[in-house]
């Protein structure tokens, strides 16, 4: 990979707790923004349930398609917690009690609070490198381009803060942000001319409605800062043809 390169991720987040809406997922606008600032772009995300078969197809379709496969949930100490055993299984392997897992877990509990059941916490795949997990110790893992991570935010975040030196990003997308006050539908058409003349750029029209306005954030996205900046250009252009007011940022 190059500075130059797109570099892409997913992200798998893992849990019959998020699906039933009993638990808000809050790790998916951290993970993005985060890995956006070294230039790797989430490609995909997918919310999934604790059922070893979907675990096993949704990490093998995933890794082969993007570089980084980023997984959060289901490495707990319970019933459960099923994704260390499905991924070890989706790269043909099993899990086995890590040594410098079930240190880093003893030397973290007072004597006697270790039991089985957070024993658990220390099985990986084989052939698997640790995750380092400064909130609550029990690691994750990385297995070929898998990072396998906890689901509770504070603890995944953290985990995240840490493995990001370790990734190679690309080139870093930039953003460029104008308002103007019509609706979306008013300014589709320019919209859709600007999208069509520069395929490299993300061009994306975003509405907002407060007491007493409401408007439309035009938000382009894209590598190429050169392209970029003429994108804007030809938006405010064709807008200003239009006499349409123009505010620069975003109304959120």
């Amino acid at each position: 990979m190059s500075a130059n390169d797109r570099v892409t991720a997913a992200f798998i987040i893992i849990g019959n707790e998020i699906l039933s809406g009993r638990t808000q997922d809050a790790n998916l606008s951290f993970l993005a923004s985060k890995l956006g600032e070294i230039g790797v772009q989430v490609a995909e995300a997918r919310v999934i349930p604790d059922i070893e078969q979907t675990i096993i197809d949704t990490v093998l379709e995933l890794s082969a398609k993007v570089d980084y496969v980023f997984t959060s949930g289901g490495i707990g100490p319970t019933h459960d917690d099923i994704t260390a055993d499905s991924i070890a299984h989706a790269f043909g392997t099993e899990t086995f009690e890590h040594p410098e897992a079930v240190a880093i877990l003893e030397a973290h509990y007072a004597e006697g609070e270790f039991n089985e059941a957070r024993r658990k916490m220390t099985r990986v795949p084989r052939g698997s490198t640790l995750l380092a997990n400064p909130v609550s110790a029990a690691p994750g893992f990385k297995i070929e381009n898998v990072y396998v991570m906890a689901g509770v935010p504070r603890i995944m975040q953290a985990m995240v803060e840490m493995l990001l030196p370790t990734l190679q990003g690309g080139a870093v997308v930039e953003s460029r942000t104008i308002t103007v006050l019509v609706g979306e539908s008013t300014i589709a058409p320019e919209m859709a001319e600007v999208q069509d003349s520069f395929p490299g750029i993300d061009v994306g029209s975003y509405p907002y409605f407060k007491p007493g306005a409401s408007g439309t954030s035009i938000v382009l996205r894209g590598s190429d800062i050169e392209k970029l900046d003429a994108a804007l250009a030809a938006v405010t252009a064709k807008l200003e043809v239009r006499e349409i007011e123009i505010w620069s940022g975003d109304h959120k």
